[in-house]
């Protein structure tokens, strides 16, 4: 866990969240399925105009209400709650009525005739006769709102089949303008700024675009759990807050940087100056963005005024990257260390080391026999594996750990910054795409081995966020390791597929293969993995 004084700002706590339930009501069309939405009044406390699905607050009576409705063998009392919460909701706000007669028959418009809005609900249908219809209600996704806002609630987003013959007419007080559309058709009237919706909504509607029928929802939502829980995190880009969930890239930075939820870190890239992500570690991207290195090779600049600093992958040769690396640091720069030896992460270390106030020490693995010639770095001294460098001054310490990672390339190393549970994962790990593993110095067998060591050494130190050589911090760290070998495993059954498929052929005609999901014009680099894929799988017999 971070250490709270090497937290950029003083933490907020978040405002309690309310329990509420939404549901999204669904029919199907020749076109597939739509939605039932409406607009929220403009006075609302809470998303003023936006068009969203009926919903509220969760109250005592709804759980109280458990011996009107039918339910699922495997719903849960909570689950039950929500649906009877979404179902009375539904009724006060647009007149729609999820319940039956005893005989089985649906509510119809003399029982929707019959029942006050303004009046308890549930003591209604119970004088009426009618049972709610939760058992038809379903969980499609849990949504937490986002911790930077004023009113927060915890909320299941819930699904069920509109019922027959019924129309929705809106209260006109809290909801109004209630109307059928397709996914897809409200987020192109939203992108082109004539239909207002916020985050959850957006989301969801993205979610649910590749259903192709009411039947297809519910049947994915069969499982009792949310197909995915939410609570997003927010930052600045382009001038303008951007909303993220969990598994969007900027994501796990924001967490590190902003844990309590404060929008207050910026997402551009930019190559000109530093950017803090904690007290004692800053991050600055060298100018040289592309297809391999996404926005650029990051440089970390770990510990502070009192320790020193040790610098991280100093990038290419840049005289000004390395300049403002300088300016950064006051020059009182104690060690340089190079994960691996690709020119985009050595070729700077010694010139580097010249401008520093003092020679620091250029730390790593010297290249193998297997490098590329312009991979070529010797250090002043190799590390060795578990090897821990040290930062330390004004009662502080910064304590570095050497984890040796060949896969990538044979001298490939990270470090873990133990105080503050960090990995940098140099090109082992990156965030927004899986790193070209390039025989000879490549070999997928280590590479995947190296994943394993890196998840022992996210349970063993606590590890939560990685911070890649090429975009933004990762958070979520296991669970992103696990994900980046499983991906890999699920490639190689592919190649393996491709070689059955065409048995003798040339690496080049394997590609279009096992690699037909990513774009013709990254097959070129693709082949290069491919082929260590192939080392592998006939090293190991599995074709």
């Amino acid at each position: 866990m971070v250490r709270a004084t090497q937290l950029l700002r003083e933490q907020r706590e978040p405002v309690p969240t309310r329990p509420a339930a939404t549901v999204l009501l669904l029919r199907d069309t020749p076109q597939g399925p739509e939605i039932l939405m409406t607009r929220r009044s403009e006075k609302a406390s809470f998303a003023p105009g936006a068009y969203v699905f009926p919903g509220g607050g969760i109250d005592a009576a709804d759980s109280a209400s458990h011996g009107i409705a039918d339910r699922r063998p495997t719903q849960t009392d909570l689950h039950l709650t929500q649906a009877i919460a979404a179902i009375r909701e539904s009724f006060e706000e647009l007149g729609v009525l999820l319940a039956r007669h005893a005989d089985g028959r649906h509510a119809d418009d003399a029982d929707i005739a019959a029942l006050d809005r303004h009046a308890p609900f549930a003591g209604q249908c119970r004088a009426r006769g009618l049972r709610l219809a939760a058992d038809q209600v379903f969980v499609l996704a849990h949504w937490i709102t986002d911790r930077d806002l004023p009113r927060r609630f915890d909320v299941p987003f819930l699904v069920a089949r509109m019922p027959e013959g019924q129309q929705p007419v809106a209260d006109e007080a809290e909801q109004f303008e209630p109307l059928w559309v397709r996914p897809a058709d409200a987020l192109e009237r939203h992108h082109a700024g004539k239909f207002f919706m916020i985050f959850p909504t957006i989301r969801t509607l993205e979610r649910l675009q590749k259903f192709g029928s009411v039947d297809e929802v519910l049947q994915a939502c069969a499982t009792e759990q949310p197909l995915w829980t939410s609570c997003p995190r927010a930052g600045w880009l382009a001038g303008e807050e951007a909303r993220y969930m969990e598994h969007d890239m900027p994501f796990g930075e924001l967490a590190l940087v902003c844990p309590d939820g404060q929008i207050a870190h910026h997402l551009d890239w930019q190559h000109e100056k530093t950017v803090p992500l904690l007290k004692n570690v800053m991050r600055l991207t060298s100018g040289n963005p592309g297809v391999m290195t996404g926005p650029g090779t990051n440089t970390y600049i770990v510990g502070d005024a009192g320790t020193g600093y040790l610098v991280i992958d100093p990038g290419p040769d840049d005289a000004q990257h390395l300049r403002r690396i300088h300016e950064a640091t006051a020059g009182d720069i104690r060690l340089i260390v190079c994960t691996h030896s690709h020119p985009d992460h050595s070729p700077g270390a010694r010139p580097l080391q010249a401008m520093a106030n003092a020679k620091p020490p250029i730390l790593g693995l010297p290249s193998q026999p297997t490098a590329r010639p312009g991979s070529t770095f010797t250090p002043d001294r190799a590390l060795a594996d578990g090897e821990v460098l040290l930062l330390s001054g004004g009662g502080i310490e910064h304590h570095l750990r050497v984890v040796h990672t060949p896969g990538h390339a044979a001298n490939h190393l990270c470090l873990v910054l133990e105080e503050d549970s960090l990995l940098f994962s140099g090109d082992h790990v990156l965030n927004g795409s899986t790193t070209i593993v390039d025989p000879p110095d490549g070999d997928m067998t280590a590479y995947l081995e190296s994943l394993d060591k890196l998840l022992a050494a996210c349970a063993h130190h606590g590890i939560e966020f990685i911070l890649p050589a090429h975009g933004h911090v990762l958070g979520f760290a296991p669970l992103a390791i696990t994900k980046l070998k499983e991906h890999r495993l699920q490639r190689e059954a592919k190649v393996i597929a491709a070689m059955r498929a065409k048995p003798g052929a040339k690496p080049d005609e394997w590609v279009p293969l096992a690699y037909d999901d990513v774009p013709q014009r990254l097959w070129p680099a693709a082949q290069r993995s491919l082929i260590a894929h192939v080392q592998r799988i006939e090293a190991l017999g599995l074709a």
